[in-house]
């Protein structure tokens, strides 16, 4: 078992190795040294490589593919007519760096995880909201995104006392140990986990290695029929296609690691 804080600094480290830039980088770099000692044909051969490399990643059709992949695990096991006792949502729709700036919460592309929160509760689905979401690196006094959440829910007219705040995870393992001492404490059997499709199945295998066995409510898809796309590389599609390749790594690291089932 890895000790917590060197886990968070070794897989923050390796989640820019595994991005097409950064292979992109790494040749160039070699083609470099390559043309350096006079190897024309093995500059030329990595400099190919390496702009291979950003062109396929960077077109959408084989962006939506790897989302497609990465969401195919996700399946929706909510159960109509059950009031679960709690919706465990988890953090990552946020921008801390951009609430710094602005003093409020700030969502980015994840955001639907804390709009179908609302929707549970507004339902009736579920009893309380469990929030949990903390900051890598905070400064004193600095609202973790769970607490941020909770005060939006709330403007939204969700009661305060339904919302339970778990405000010190870092990352996946921690959203489940920390949500699991929450959960014990309070007694809730019936729980639903919410967050996005392709994080699904890592935070799942998270929480079943706890001892939790949550149904679950993926949301923020975002493969879709791929009619729309165009065969021109897009900067948007070699971001989407990064996100997808750190999160397949994330899943088999945490596998590894023994954090998920």
């Amino acid at each position: 078992m890895y000790h917590p804080a060197v886990f968070l600094v070794l897989s923050k480290a390796l989640d820019w190795f595994v991005e097409p830039l950064a292979w992109s980088l790494l040749l160039g770099l070699g083609a470099l040294l390559a043309a350096a000692r006079r190897r024309s044909r093995g500059a030329a051969a990595l400099g190919a490589l390496a702009l291979a490399l950003l062109v396929v990643f960077s077109l959408p059709p084989l962006a939506n593919r790897l989302q497609r992949f990465a969401e195919a695990e996700a399946r929706d096991t909510s159960r109509p007519g059950v009031v679960y006792d709690a919706a465990v949502v988890l953090g990552g729709a946020s921008e801390p760096a951009v609430e710094r700036l602005t003093g409020g919460l700030e969502l980015n592309e994840a955001a639907d995880r804390y709009v179908r929160a609302f929707e549970l509760v507004r339902s009736g689905r579920v009893r309380h909201l469990l929030l949990s979401g903390g900051l890598i690196r905070a400064d004193a006094g600095e609202p973790s995104e769970a607490e941020r959440a909770a005060a939006k829910l709330a403007e939204w007219g969700v009661p305060r006392d339904r919302l339970v705040v778990e405000g010190h995870s870092r990352n996946t393992r921690e959203n489940a140990v920390l949500s699991a001492q929450v959960i014990r404490e309070r007694g809730w059997k019936s729980l639903l986990l919410v967050t996005s499709a392709a994080h699904m199945p890592r935070a799942l295998g998270c929480f079943r290695r706890v001892g939790l066995r949550p149904d679950a409510l993926p949301v923020d898809r975002r493969a879709g029929d791929g009619r729309d796309d165009g065969w021109l590389p897009r900067a948007t599609a070699l971001q989407r296609s990064a996100d997808v390749l750190r999160e397949l790594t994330g899943r088999v690291v945490y596998r590894l690691v023994g954090y998920a089932s």
